[in-house]
């Protein structure tokens, strides 16, 4: 059954509630709080890729009317050392890339504190730098982990031999550039000291994290900060962790007396607030003649900064997807002169399956063998890392059902031969996944006696609907109509809840709320006789559950589609089709899960065609550093996109049977897209974005 709602709350196509405010202007965001004598900070970046700050002369800007104070790393309020280097701004004299915060300017307004930050003059005593990922650079290692804690390598059977012994081999590499998230709403922060208790407003994908952060940094007590996150305009990850924004709020709220509200400019973000690391992968497959996969290799090379680890696990999809005796996922890291990589919308799954999935076509073009039928011949019955079985999986069958709506099966096999004028037309496929998991969280209910019911928990809503879901999930458990139930989240004085990432929101905080309303409507029905006046209430703590060890592999499957043209005089791609079949457990909500499943799917094209980003090496900077040069998706490149799903009953994941969907539409769309680029041309592009230069090229010269 697919597609299908819920005639009761959960699984409903219920408007998102907070949609009129935002269309009408009345949700604050974090730099809309216009609190009683604010002021504004603009923050001054290295101006050199590495080196020491040997002094800042600030006399010009302190002599423009207006401007309050100069943060410099000679005066600025000493901190705790944090957990998360990233966040030692204004510290110490170090330079470890460029774009680091050297100075932070407070004035009376936005513009007066932007002209200071100009007439701050800094000098630099410049060391040299190396901002170049190559395969085999000298100071490149074998990480113990990758991020999320999982394993640099897992390696079993002998996959060299099995992959030098196998009838049919694919040796293939393939390269991802460094991306970035760009959220709508900058990184924006609002602090305000009242003697020593702080509050903050941020945009933040996790409100909770930033009160311990902040706690720790400014050794205050945790019960004296508050943290507001209501309305976050996107994240993406990039907002998953504190970011320096609310650490230089903060910081200039201390110094000044006054509330001050950094939003740091989006041409700074690139080199403040993570990005997606660049990956080189080696992808090298072997299969008998039939079509079984004999050996999988997938090596994925990337870099990180000198100021902390962090190491985009490319190559980890890869142990979950396809059987194969002998398998071999290793990474390795390079620490440059760059800024700090981070969390991109499924980080090490977008850029590892764009690799996997295209060698899977590779491999099926080796073998004449139809692509579909080629992952299907390798489906695995169990997880093929741990041997536990999965807790569902319908891969397959998202694969069949795409097929069928897609018309795959009317498909020419050869590469090249559908064309309209100068048009070059072709269809691809790939395969999709993404954990499925959960943390622990909090949550009360309360019950009032108008009939109505409020949900409470610090839950975060970056765009997805978190407010409306929850109060679905909320109705059904009380077995109350959704209009009598209210939501309260984004506020760190509401039960504690983990942050909006990894697509474990909703199933983590969907827990909490379920057993909370699940334990207030048991309440209620012992109960007799009017309510008090001030209610009932039912709190209720996942922990112990929610992290406790599953015998199931858990994890979101996904089938993508794709057709596109290809234009043999300017090589531009337009893409015609999208079509992507999700299997992601119970659907709580089908309009903002195809929300996010089209949001996805757009973030996948927007990777597949257009968005690069490149750093100089002479100056140690990313040259695409706004909106005018980094290129994100227009709707003129977007088609009507098709999102549907297999609506899984899986009882082996929470109270709701959901799985997280806010990264799953991502993970196969760009493999797919080039997969039909190659369909269309006869030319394997391994190399993103396909931009028309590069195509062109690879027409001109025939592949």
């Amino acid at each position: 059954m697919t597609g299908t709602t819920s005639v009761t709350a959960l699984g409903a196509s219920a408007e998102r509630r907070e949609g009129r405010q935002k269309v009408a202007g009345a949700a604050r965001y974090a730099g809309e709080y216009a609190l009683p004598g604010r002021a504004h900070a603009w923050p001054v970046p290295a101006a050199v890729a590495r080196g020491r700050v040997t002094g800042v002369d600030t006399s010009a800007a302190l002599a423009l009317p207006g401007v309050l104070a100069v943060l410099t790393p000679d005066d600025a309020p000493r901190l705790a050392e944090p957990e998360d280097a990233t966040l030692a701004v204004l510290q110490g004299p170090d330079v470890p890339h460029r774009g680091w915060c050297v100075a932070l300017v407070v004035a009376e307004t936005l513009e007066t504190a932007r002209a200071a930050a100009r007439a701050v003059r800094v000098g630099y005593a410049v060391q040299e730098h190396d901002v170049t990922l190559t395969p085999g650079h000298p100071d490149g290692y074998e990480p113990e982990e990758a991020n999320a804690g999982f394993p640099g390598r897992v390696e079993r059977g002998d996959p060299e031999a099995a992959f030098a012994s196998a009838e049919v081999r694919v040796d293939a590499e393939y390269r991802v550039p460094p991306l970035h998230n760009h959220p709508m709403e900058p990184h924006t922060s609002t602090a305000q000291w009242d003697g020593d208790r702080l509050t903050v407003y941020t945009s933040s994908q996790g409100g909770g994290t930033v009160r311990s952060v902040l706690a720790q940094m400014f050794e205050v007590p945790e019960e004296r900060v508050t943290v507001v996150s209501e309305h976050v305009g996107g994240g993406f990850g990039c907002k998953g962790t504190p970011r320096v924004d609310v650490v230089l709020a903060t910081m200039a709220a201390r110094r000044t007396g006054r509330p001050v509200t950094v939003a740091y400019p989006r041409r700074y973000l690139p080199t403040t607030v993570g990005h997606r690391a660049p990956t080189l992968q080696r992808l090298r497959l072997g299969a008998s003649a039939d079509g079984r996969l004999t050996a999988l290799l997938h090596e994925a090379t990337t870099h990180t900064s000198r100021v902390t680890e962090f190491v985009e696990q490319a190559a980890v999809p890869s142990r979950v997807m396809y059987r194969t005796p002998a398998l071999l996922s290793t990474h390795r890291v390079v620490p440059l002169d760059v800024p700090t990589p981070s969390w991109m919308r499924a980080p090490g799954e977008a850029p590892g399956m764009y690799a996997l999935e295209s060698a899977m076509d590779e491999l099926a073009d080796a073998l004449g063998i139809d692509p579909v039928e080629l992952r299907v011949r390798n489906e695995p019955d169990r997880d093929p890392g741990d041997g536990q079985p999965f807790s569902s999986r319908h891969l397959v069958e998202c694969l069949r059902e795409g097929a069928r709506r897609f018309g795959w099966s009317g498909r020419d096999p050869r590469p090249g031969t559908r064309r309209e004028g100068p048009w070059l037309l072709g269809t691809g496929v790939a395969a999709a996944t993404y954990p499925a998991s959960a943390v622990p969280a909090t949550a009360s209910a309360h019950a009032l006696p108008d009939g109505t019911f409020v949900a409470r928990i610090n839950a975060t809503d970056i765009g997805t609907g978190a407010r409306t879901v929850l109060a679905q999930i909320a109705a059904d458990a009380l077995g109350a109509p959704l209009d009598r139930v209210r939501t309260e989240i984004g506020h760190s004085d509401l039960p504690s809840a983990w942050l909006a990432g990894g697509s474990t929101g909703t199933a983590s905080w969907g827990w909490a709320v379920h057993d909370a309303c699940a334990e207030l409507a048991s309440r209620l029905a012992a109960h007799t006789g009017p309510l008090p006046a001030d209610g009932l209430t039912a709190f209720a703590d996942t922990a112990g559950r929610a992290d406790a060890d599953s015998p199931y592999a858990r994890h979101a499957f996904g089938a993508h589609f794709a057709e596109v043209a290809v234009d043999t005089v300017t090589g531009e791609i337009r893409v015609r089709r999208l079509l992507g079949i999700y299997a992601a457990g119970h659907i709580l909500n089908a309009r903002t899960a195809r929300s996010q499943f089209t949001g996805g799917m757009t973030m996948g094209l927007g990777m597949a065609l257009t968005e690069n980003s490149t750093m100089d090496p002479a100056f140690g900077d990313f040259t695409e550093a706004d909106l005018a040069s980094y290129h994100v998706p227009a709707h003129a490149d977007v088609p009507a996109i098709e999102a549907d799903w297999i609506d899984e009953d899986d009882p082996h994941l929470n109270p709701m049977g959901s799985k997280g969907i806010g990264e799953i539409g991502i993970v196969g769309t760009a493999a797919a897209l080039g997969n039909a680029v190659h369909h269309a041309t006869g030319i394997r592009f391994r190399e993103l974005p396909l931009t028309p230069d590069r195509i062109l090229t690879g027409l001109l010269s025939g592949g």
